[in-house]
């Protein structure tokens, strides 16, 4: 996945090779929002209520985008699928979340959710809700998927919250090794990092970062070919155990390489270990590296996510603001 600070926000290929983009809608786009929202909610079926979305016409969706934001979804150009959202009650809320039917179970709606979250992360927003009406358990449980709990009940609804990753723009690589170093100053034996990103985004420039402050042997290259490297600590930190998943395509043949020997001795960090390496702890470190559009641009946006009570989101914060001189992104 690309991301931009542009309209454009990001782009990906869909397994049969189509193109799926998301983009930030404009009051010209109404009539496509309506049309996307209409279509999408007809489709799901009917219990209990008609869905509020369904009573919407032209001039509300233009409220709504007067005073929130919406995210349109476009396969190979044509209109598939839509986020609105707006801050009530001190937090953003995601709204009429709808994939038109024939681009379902093609992954095209948990891409525009990440999309939308780690935008919404951008511009400094720290939480999310949503409403998922009670009727629908596996609705809820979709959600539940994307990092969501239920945190309350609103009328037939129950309110749905997550805390959003903590953004770093990062504009060189530079940039990139600094802020590895930053986080290895809150790492410890035994915990997990799980980095994933597109070829090229900078996986091994943030671990060179991360085994540089933890002040392992060296060189930190990605063991492509080796599957994992230990880099030994130089004095009485913990090891670096650096981890390339690329070629493994499940858990177990990840549990082949016996990286629970040294799990809790060492910091393990696992490029391309999503899906993949997860199994190895209850807790995490998740880092995504999003590149932007335009190729000639070498920044980067990083999201921090911290999984389990080992991490809080201001520890990760911290770190952000420390890396980048500035207040969190």
């Amino acid at each position: 996945m690309t991301l931009d600070a542009a309209r454009e926000l990001a782009a990906a290929t869909l397994p049969d090779g189509r193109e799926l983009t998301v983009r930030l809608a404009t009051l010209a786009d109404a009539d496509v929002a309506l049309a996307l929202m209409h279509a999408a909610f007809t489709a799901r079926p009917v219990v209990g209520a008609q869905p509020e979305a369904l009573t919407d016409d032209l001039a509300s969706v233009r409220a709504r985008m007067e005073h929130g934001t919406g995210y349109l979804a476009f396969v190979d150009a044509e209109p598939a699928g839509l986020v609105m959202t707006a801050r009530q009650h001190g937090a953003m809320r995601l709204g009429r979340v709808g994939v038109l039917p024939e681009f379902r179970e093609q992954g095209v709606a948990s891409f525009v959710v990440e999309v939308v979250l780690e935008h919404l992360a951008t511009t400094g927003a720290t939480d999310v809700h949503l409403l998922a009406r009670k009727e629908f358990p596996k609705i809820q449980a979709w959600w539940g998927r994307h990092g969501f709990a239920p945190s309350g009940d609103e009328g037939n609804c129950i309110v749905m919250s997550r805390s959003l990753p903590v953004a770093v723009e990062v504009p060189d690589a530079d940039a990139m090794r600094s802020l590895g170093t930053r986080l290895a100053g809150v790492l410890r034996a035994g915990d997990l990092v799980i980095a994933t990103g597109d070829l090229g985004a900078g996986k091994t420039t943030l671990t060179q970062g991360i085994g540089a402050g933890l002040g392992v042997a060296g060189p930190v290259i990605s063991p492509t070919f080796v599957l994992s490297r230990v880099h030994p600590s130089l004095g009485s930190g913990p090891a670096l155990v650096h981890v390339d998943a690329y070629r493994l395509g499940s858990f177990a043949e990840l549990e082949d390489i016996d990286l629970e020997a040294s799990l809790d001795r060492s910091v393990t960090l696992v490029e391309w270990g999503a899906g993949v390496a997860e199994g190895l702890a209850d807790d995490r470190l998740d880092i995504d590296i999003r590149r932007g559009i335009d190729p000639d641009d070498d920044t980067r946006w990083v999201f921090l996510t911290g999984v389990g009570e080992r991490w809080t989101r201001d520890e990760l914060a911290a770190v952000a603001s420390g890396a980048t001189g500035e207040e969190e992104a």
